[in-house]
């Protein structure tokens, strides 16, 4: 029998670990935006087909898109580093577009933010925040 639809990949314990992992690293930059750094988070996961937006946030007038990128040990280069390439940022461009799209009143500005969280790191230094990553051209415009 010929489905119109791909039958879902059995998931398995490294998915499961996997997933366990980045949703403990997305609630505690959540909670490091928002108690620490002044953000209001206005979206969690935000998708559009394939594509998401890890964290939609506010922060002095700003609106903020951000990417949060979580590891289970320190490394030598930063999760960022190694994480965010041009494929990732394809996708993420193409996310905030739809985004931008979609809202009724476009904001002023924007910007794109990584954080980097360290579950096993020290206390103070798990969390790395990335602000104001170069992602569109200075020409691009909300529209």
């Amino acid at each position: 029998m010929n489905l119109p639809f791909r039958r879902p990949r059995p998931r398995d314990d490294r998915d499961s670990d996997a997933q366990r992992t980045g949703c403990e690293g997305e609630r505690l930059a959540e909670e490091y935006l928002v108690r620490v750094a002044g953000f209001r988070v206005l979206a969690r996961n935000w998708r559009d087909g394939r594509e998401e937006i890890d964290l939609v946030a506010s922060h002095d007038g700003v609106l903020v898109f951000v990417e949060v990128k979580t590891r289970r040990s320190e490394g030598l280069v930063p999760g960022y580093y190694a994480a965010v390439d041009g494929r990732k940022k394809d996708a993420l461009r193409r996310a905030i577009r739809t985004y931008l799209r979609r809202l009724r009143d476009k904001p002023r500005s924007f910007r794109f933010d990584v954080v980097e969280v360290n579950l096993e790191g020290p206390p103070d230094r798990r969390i790395l925040h990335f602000e104001n990553i170069p992602l569109f051209a200075k020409s691009f415009r909300a529209r």
